[in-house]
């Protein structure tokens, strides 16, 4: 299994480039604020696998003690299909299980349906729910777009 370990302040810039190869970032959410929040906190971690020493992988993992998220799972497309998404979510769900966190939670966009199979394959199910939202900054409630029709 590959090796996933904490990210390092000095790696942000590159982590960054790598969402973006991704197609991760939205212009409604800064991904230096992501990440700046998620290194400061005492329950959230950035992890990440390097090759060469660059980050060629990375997940952000964060909990409030009754369920943990996972946010930005990426691989740069040089190195998909090697394992390392899978070696992520490991990652992520022994990091949530050394802190005593019952349950992993993700989000993911419903017409991305590779990845939804993805997390399946992986043992995860749709959890029944519905995700509200409400912005508070409203300079960042401005950048988006607004939830699609929603069918009825």
């Amino acid at each position: 299994m590959a090796d996933f370990d904490p990210m390092r302040e000095d790696e942000t810039d590159a982590v960054i480039m790598l969402w973006r190869v991704c197609g991760l970032t939205r212009p409604w959410n800064d991904p230096k604020a992501d990440i700046a929040l998620a290194m400061n906190g005492t329950a959230s971690d950035i992890l990440v696998h390097r090759v060469d020493d660059v980050p060629v992988a990375s997940v952000m993992v964060g909990h409030e003690g009754h369920r943990a998220w996972v946010y930005y799972l990426a691989t740069h497309p040089d190195y998909r299909r090697k394992g390392l998404a899978r070696a992520a979510m490991r990652a992520t769900e022994i990091w949530a299980t050394e802190r005593g966190v019952p349950k992993m939670h993700l989000m993911v966009r419903p017409e991305n349906a590779a990845v939804i199979a993805f997390y399946e394959a992986l043992g995860y199910e749709d959890g029944t729910i519905t995700v509200l939202q409400k912005w508070l900054d409203p300079d960042r409630a401005a950048l988006y777009p607004g939830p699609p029709e929603r069918k009825t």
